[in-house]
């Protein structure tokens, strides 16, 4: 199948959920043209991975300014910030005539900020089937940030963007021809926003894979009294779930366990990770940007996911449990996984629960062996990337003879 995929940023490894399926999908003989945006020398370096993998790949520069610009016009238009984020009009026009040309049987578009593009298409009258790729359902992440989030900036701009998000990703929905959702969660929110749709909305659960030869247990021996939590620390989600962490949690493991280290891995750290960090100079440490992420996880007793708010997959569980190192994660964490509790993983609901389940791991080597080694398996069975692009290749096929 000749797939044309636009997305709002080049694919790579951290942006893990487009880059591994358009590997899986080139792996499965489909042809594949990426439309996308750059910024600087290392996105560039990214596209010419994806040229190397056997992608073809469309990229345009994306100037500083024009984020700026895109929300300064989606303001009176009433659009979401968020949508309006990586437009390019160049790329847009690129896309349609290649599309009306007959060079693609299907589209995929990614994420909430590539969606314009999904509309554009639509209407245009776009030859062939659009699939969005919604990823999570950002109006449902916004509603928890906006009460939320530990800054106050966040909660303030999450809050004015809803509504418009709301409607825009209700828009998106009932005008393409299916969305991709990585949670059932994210598909209830999604499909409870209000639309104007003459049919029922298709909406579909895809969930993330994770790389299981990229993102293995490793031959290293494990710091038995060494935590990690990873992720972007500059991300709003990931800076509340961190102060969380080391404001409700750590002192109540530090009390029991006070030789406990918790490494916080993860590029662009808030400052506030450093000011509430600061207290306990001999029990953090917080790296900033890695070249590889995979020893300090590989290395933990524990792998910590004290999430506040979220949506969608949370990666860094599935990166954890395939690098069999046990989790210990929030509820609202775990809803998009089918992970055995107290077996796969172990899941908790406050501060003290967690604390408790950390002493606990600490203390007891074998068991946190035997729940790592059990999240392997579960990943190994139910996130393989080539499976889920097994799936989303069934999707196209579907969309296509509709």
């Amino acid at each position: 199948m000749r797939i044309a995929f636009v997305v709002p940023y080049v694919p790579n490894l951290i942006r893990a959920r487009p880059y591994n399926i358009i590997r899986a999908l080139l792996n499965r003989g489909h042809e594949i043209t990426v439309f996308t945006q750059y910024s600087g020398a290392e996105e560039q370096q990214d596209a010419a991975r994806l040229m190397r993998m056997g992608a073809q790949v469309k990229a345009w520069p994306a100037p500083r300014w024009r984020p700026i610009w895109n929300a300064l016009s989606a303001l009176p238009a009433g659009m979401s910030l968020q949508a309006a984020y990586a437009w390019l009009p160049a790329l847009a026009e690129e896309l349609t005539a290649t599309t009306a040309a007959g060079q693609f049987d299907i589209v995929h578009v990614e994420h909430l900020r590539g969606a314009r593009y999904a509309l554009h298409l639509k209407a245009a009258g776009c030859p062939v089937p659009v699939i969005w790729d919604s990823v999570d359902c950002i109006s449902y992440l916004f509603a928890q940030a906006a009460t939320s989030s530990s800054n106050p900036r966040w909660r303030l701009l999450t809050g004015l963007d809803l509504a418009r998000t709301q409607r825009f990703e209700a828009l998106v929905r009932d005008r393409v021809d299916r969305t991709l959702i990585t949670s059932a969660l994210d598909r209830q929110a999604l499909l409870a926003l209000p639309g104007v749709a003459a049919r029922a909305p298709i909406v579909e659960v895809v969930p993330n894979g994770v790389d299981l030869a990229y993102f293995t247990p490793g031959i290293e021996t494990r710091d038995v009294s060494a935590l990690v939590f990873s992720g972007k620390m500059s991300y709003h989600a990931n800076i509340t779930a961190a102060l969380h962490l080391l404001s409700s949690i750590m002192p109540q493991v530090w009390h029991k366990r006070p030789d406990a280290h918790l490494w916080i891995v993860g590029k662009d750290p808030d400052p506030s990770l450093y000011k509430a960090a600061a207290p306990y100079p001999d029990n953090v440490t917080i790296t900033g940007s890695v070249l590889d992420i995979r020893p300090y996880v590989q290395h933990a007793a524990v792998s910590v996911a004290p999430i506040v708010y979220g949506a969608g997959n949370q990666n860094k569980i599935l990166e954890a449990m395939a690098c069999a190192t046990p989790v210990i994660a929030a509820r609202r964490a775990t809803a998009a996984f089918a992970a055995i509790e107290g077996e796969q993983l172990l899941i908790f609901d406050d501060a003290a629960q967690a604390a408790d389940q950390i002493i606990h791991l600490l203390a007891q080597p074998e068991l946190a062996r035997r729940i790592g080694q059990a999240g392997r398996e579960y990943v190994e069975t139910h996130h393989p990337w080539d499976a889920i692009a097994a799936r989303i290749e069934g999707i196209y096929g579907e969309s296509v003879g509709r």
